[in-house]
């Protein structure tokens, strides 16, 4: 079985738009959101898509406040596609597994970077 970090330099070798500690980041990501789904609602499932970005969302915020934004463009992650890119690069390492009907598409538009890490750091536009 290959471990995580094996994983993630030979898909880092083949498909280098993100670095390495973007799916560290990612992975953590996923348990935050998986914890708080399970807390919420007392028994573990499947994550969508959408579920998973604002837990990326919150956790980004969480851990990088105002640095967020450009931590993940220095990673190569800018829209919320990217991270679903970097989840089916993972499906395809056989490291995160994947229901029928998910698809990277899932991950499409969900906000937008700007809105999601700048406007919260953005004075009252009293």
């Amino acid at each position: 079985m290959t471990s995580f970090s094996q994983a993630v330099k030979e898909i880092c070798q083949e498909d280098d738009r993100f670095h390495p500690d973007a799916y560290n980041f990612l992975k953590d990501a996923l348990d935050h959101t998986v914890k708080t789904i399970v807390e919420a609602e007392n028994k573990p499932r499947h994550v969508s898509g959408s579920e998973l970005m604002h837990g990326f969302k919150d956790y980004t915020i969480s851990e990088f406040g105002p640095m967020s934004k450009p931590l993940l463009k220095e990673w190569g992650i800018t829209k919320t596609r990217d991270v679903g890119d970097m989840v089916f690069n993972l499906i395809g390492a056989n490291v995160f597994s994947k229901e029928d009907g998910d698809s990277p598409s899932d991950f499409d538009r969900i906000y937008t970077f700007k809105e999601a890490f700048d406007k919260p750091y953005l004075p009252d536009p009293e």
